[in-house]
């Protein structure tokens, strides 16, 4: 039986509503400018102390690109991406492969999974061809 987790606060529930609305990840800065004209205004440490407590409830996942941005997104929205680690581009998956793999065995046992993130980092093609011109 799992323990009972108490509801997102009106401030997470708040940061998760923006989340849901978005059509990409976001980043602290992102939701933080966001809500900045809003009445439900946060300071930046606020917004990322209850990104936090989200993820940790299994609400939100992050995932940090190769510039060290963190990008938030409901965890209903499974996407996991191709990521360049030249110029940062980033292309979603069509689906996810990791979705018929089950945890087994004693590394496993009593762990809680709440999400999981898969991420490729590579070059992209405009970066492989760049790098192949002679430099001037």
């Amino acid at each position: 039986m799992s323990p009972q987790v108490a509801a997102p606060s009106e401030r997470q529930q708040l940061l998760l509503e923006q989340l849901r609305q978005a059509d990409r990840e976001l980043s602290g800065q992102d939701l933080h400018g966001l809500l900045r004209q809003s009445p439900q205004a946060m300071g930046l440490a606020t917004v990322y102390r209850h990104l936090r407590q989200l993820q940790q409830r299994g609400l939100v996942r992050c995932r940090h690109l190769p510039s060290g941005e963190a990008l938030f997104a409901p965890v209903d929205r499974d996407e996991h991406h191709l990521t360049c680690v030249d110029c940062g581009s980033t292309l979603v998956l069509e689906h996810c492969p990791m979705h018929d793999i089950h945890l087994h065995g004693e590394h496993a046992e009593g762990f809680q999974l709440l999400f999981h993130t898969l991420e490729f980092f590579g070059l992209c093609r405009s970066c492989q061809e760049r790098q192949l011109q002679p430099q001037q």
